[in-house]
């Protein structure tokens, strides 16, 4: 894996990221002309890794722009399977968790998206195989014949298809191989009963079609224990499948046809309670202790989400002479039923209040892209691109309230959102002098955006506002770019620095409680950042390290800010004013021998709130400028070892280590004292044994072997009356162990 350092400097990654930076000239001046072919043959080097985030294949060394690298093979042998696993890898990206996938997004730089409505979009864009996914929720499902994952920092558009105001995950599946190749690959694991069963084949079915099938079936019962009826909660059940085919005609042409298919049904608890006040206290039995570590719940209802995520793709690369025109059209489907005991409570004493919820999503979209890519070489290099966007979200949400010693009442909403995007985009890269590059992109982007919304109730009740209808729709402009120059120092050490504009276009605040107030729409959210970047190799590319420091502020930051309205915590999705993100990112990898590979990255982030624009009315505290934005650790670091030692009978051992760490992180815009994470490092490691030539691989791993508690997300509800906060269990929230075993044929 190629996201990576070595070094944790605490009190300047500047002045480290600039010494490595040193070290590449030096390590060049330092060589010996006379190095035979042999020696270099034998030299130790690291593995060249080629990205494409600026939709050409370069090599990462040469780019200029922040990416983080993650290998998927090597995700697969440390159980890491959806992109919310990647992010202790990862540390300039994050991850919001919540009681469905639905809920869930993630952030870059300190920034991403805090809402389940329908009427936005994401901060962070999340593209598999050039298709764009056009609800952050969409991103969890697990990944299949995985090749790479590319993220990218910073606001993107003038090279993807859809705009990104804060990056993009950028997801690569493998090639289809040309040579008939299959595997088995069975895991299990500890900690909740964790089984995973992969089967892949793939390979030339005629001349000039190619095709693999990948499938995967999975189950775990959960690290959290439910118990008002002893079951185990917070797991999984879940199945998937993925085909691919590449049709080569002649040179000139190729067609890739992905279609892909899972399905999942997950017990994800709605909060594990850490605290209680003193009258929710009287609800909880003695076999319930809130705590920060706690990891039981008491609940009559099994809160659990089934959901369904499937997709059709089919890409066309055409070269005409020394340009290629690409076009990618795509399909895809999202469908997400939710259950949720929003009282977190089994009514264990007569008249106990119940909040008992049900949600249901049916998602469609339709995108088209064109792009134009010059030759390589030319004074001009560009890419030319058109796109268009269909999405419309259609939910059921329904709640029932029993009140203490009262009459059940419910409430049922129906809502859609549509949104239709449309861009024209494109980046040069002017070739000056061989060394010397300017770097222009220009975006047009055009968004219509509109809902429905009508919630009919029995009775209004706390948790469920007065039957209300409305509609709306709302259409802008946004005009993004880049700019900036990139300078090769010599062969070993490019510099770069940029200027981008992002964008994110209109939303509704569109969910079960709508009022009036929600009824206007959110302006754009625009952002104007600077970026400085080195990328430097040494020692006969026995060293990479690539620094890069980031300044960018945002304007109409569309957050939610929690509030409390006649005895309810509700969410409001507002233009919560202007905020601002810097900090300085580093990853670096080191082969010090053949065997032996360090690895790592360092990011501080300082990601604050500069100026709050407080709702009207609002009932919680607004003063909260200067404050961290949530979900944003200011430092996060990962570190990584690998060593095989290769034996006389064709037997490998392979012994891997990794140990990732985080500062304290707020979880909530209003910076509840209760939604506060503190520092926490999590430390893995496996020892394998493999035979490559006779394709067989198993593997022992443990995970959290320190046995740190911690959370990935923390909530707090309540009122003077009734109080309570919860929290998320993350997969490893506990030590445990497991083995994989793999074959090849």
């Amino acid at each position: 894996m190629q996201t990576t350092t070595t070094f944790i400097a605490r009190r300047s990654p500047l002045a480290v990221a600039v010494l490595l930076a040193v070290l590449g000239q030096h390590g060049v001046a330092a060589e010996q002309p006379a190095t035979t072919s042999a020696q270099t043959d034998d030299a130790p080097v690291l593995s060249a890794v080629t990205v494409t985030a600026t939709r050409r294949e370069e090599s990462l060394q040469k780019v200029p722009v922040a990416v983080s690298v993650v290998d998927g093979e090597q995700l697969e042998r440390d159980n890491r399977n959806n992109v919310s696993t990647i992010v202790q890898q990862v540390p300039t990206l994050n991850y919001r968790s919540g009681a469905s996938n639905k809920d869930t997004s993630l952030f870059i730089r300190g920034v991403g998206t805090i809402t389940t409505s329908p009427g936005i979009e994401p901060t962070v864009a999340t593209v598999i195989d050039g298709v764009v996914l056009g609800r952050p929720g969409q991103s969890t499902l697990d990944l299949l014949d995985l090749e790479r994952i590319e993220v990218l920092r910073g606001p993107q558009g003038t090279l993807f298809g859809k705009n990104a105001s804060a990056g993009v995950l950028n997801i690569i599946s493998k090639e289809v191989p040309d040579e008939t190749h299959g595997y088995v690959d069975y895991s299990h694991f500890g900690g909740g009963n964790e089984n995973r069963l992969r089967f892949g084949i793939g390979g030339r079915l005629t001349d000039t079609l190619k095709g693999s099938l990948t499938t995967l079936l999975g189950k775990y019962d959960g690290n959290v224990k439910n118990e008002y009826n002893g079951d185990d909660a917070n797991g999984y059940d879940r199945k998937g499948a993925r085909g691919k085919l590449e049709f080569e005609p002649n040179d000139e042409l190729k067609v890739t046809l992905i279609a892909d298919y899972t399905q999942g049904k997950d017990t994800i608890p709605n909060g594990v309670l850490t605290k209680v006040g003193p009258v929710w206290g009287q609800a909880v039995d003695s076999s319930i202790s809130p705590s920060d570590h706690n990891r039981s719940i008491n609940s009559e209802m099994n809160t659990r989400v089934d959901d369904r995520n499937q997709g059709l793709s089919g890409q066309v690369d055409w070269a005409l002479g020394d340009f290629t025109l690409t076009s990618i059209t795509a399909w895809r489907g999202w469908n997400n039923t939710q259950y949720q005991d929003g009282d977190r409570l089994a009514g264990i004493f007569p008249g106990a209040p119940q909040s008992h919820d049900k949600g249901q999503l049916d998602y469609n979209q339709y995108s088209q892209e064109l792009r134009l890519a010059s030759p390589k070489g030319e004074f001009n290099e560009y890419v030319l691109g058109a796109f268009y966007m269909h999405g419309k979200s259609e939910e059921t949400y329904q709640r029932a309230v029993t009140p203490v010693s009262l009459v059940t009442q419910s409430g049922r909403a129906d809502y859609e959102a549509i949104n239709d995007s449309y861009a024209l985009f494109g980046e040069n890269t002017f070739n000056f002098t061989e060394d010397f590059r300017g770097i222009l992109g220009l975006r047009y982007t055009h968004d219509d955006l509109e809902y429905k919304h009508e919630r009919v109730v029995t009775a209004p009740a706390a948790g469920i506002q007065p039957n209300f209808a409305s509609d709306g729709s709302v259409d802008e402009d946004g005009f993004t770019g880049r700019a900036g120059f990139q300078y090769d120092i010599n062969d070993n050490l490019t510099s770069y620095i940029t200027y981008s504009r992002g964008y994110k276009g209109p939303a509704y605040n569109v969910f079960f409680n709508m009022q009036p107030r929600d009824t206007q729409p959110l302006k754009p959210e625009t952002s104007n950042s600077w970026e400085v970047g080195l990328k430097s190799s040494a020692f006969n590319n026995r060293l990479t390290a690539n620094l890069a420091v980031f300044h960018t502020e945002y304007e109409n930051y569309q957050a939610n800010f929690y509030d409390v309205v006649a005895g309810t915590v509700v969410t409001r999705l507002i233009n919560a004013g202007s905020v601002k993100t810097e900090g300085v990112e580093l990853d670096a990898a080191f082969q010090a021998t053949s065997q032996l590979k360090f690895s790592g990255a360092l990011a501080y982030t300082h990601a604050r709130v500069d100026e709050f624009t407080c709702p009207v009315g609002a009932a919680s505290t607004c003063d909260i400028n200067g404050k961290p934005l949530p979900f944003s650790p200011d430092w996060k670091t990962y570190v990584r070892a690998d060593y095989s030692i290769p034996l006389d009978n064709g037997l490998d051992v392979e012994l891997s280590t990794d140990y990732a760490w985080q500062d304290q992180v707020q979880y909530s815009l209003d910076q509840n004292e209760n939604t506060i994470q503190g520092a926490y490092g999590i430390w893995n490691a496996s020892v394998a044994l493999a035979d490559y030539n006779q394709g067989w691989r198993v593997a022992l791993l443990g995970k959290n072997l320190a046995d740190k508690s911690y959370s990935n997300g923390l909530a707090y509800s309540g009122t003077p009356v009734l109080n309570y906060a919860y929290r998320s269990v993350p997969r490893d929230d506990e030590r445990y162990f497991g083995v994989e075993v793999r074959k090849d044929f």
